[in-house]
């Protein structure tokens, strides 16, 4: 799962960058920079129901962002 996310935004990326392509280097104000862009809207809409259905199914788990890290454990005082 973590590979096919990965290609999404490896994707994303390309077309924000084809998206910026077009708009330096298109003098003829054609539809391609907004075709980039759109597909870059569409891409990142969809990826974020792909992470939300990930979750809600239980294929990807949240972690905290501690990095691992946990706080050490007290221990309970002794009964009088």
């Amino acid at each position: 799962m973590k590979i096919v996310i990965i290609l999404i935004l490896i994707v994303i990326v390309l077309s924000l960058g084809s998206a910026l392509y077009y708009l330096v280097t298109d003098r003829e104000k054609s539809a391609k920079t907004v075709k980039a862009l759109t597909w870059r809207i569409g891409l990142s809409i969809g990826l974020f129901f792909l992470l939300l259905l990930a979750f809600g199914s239980g294929v990807i788990k949240p972690h905290s962002f501690g990095g691992g890290l946990r706080p050490a454990a007290t221990k309970a005082a002794p009964a009088p």
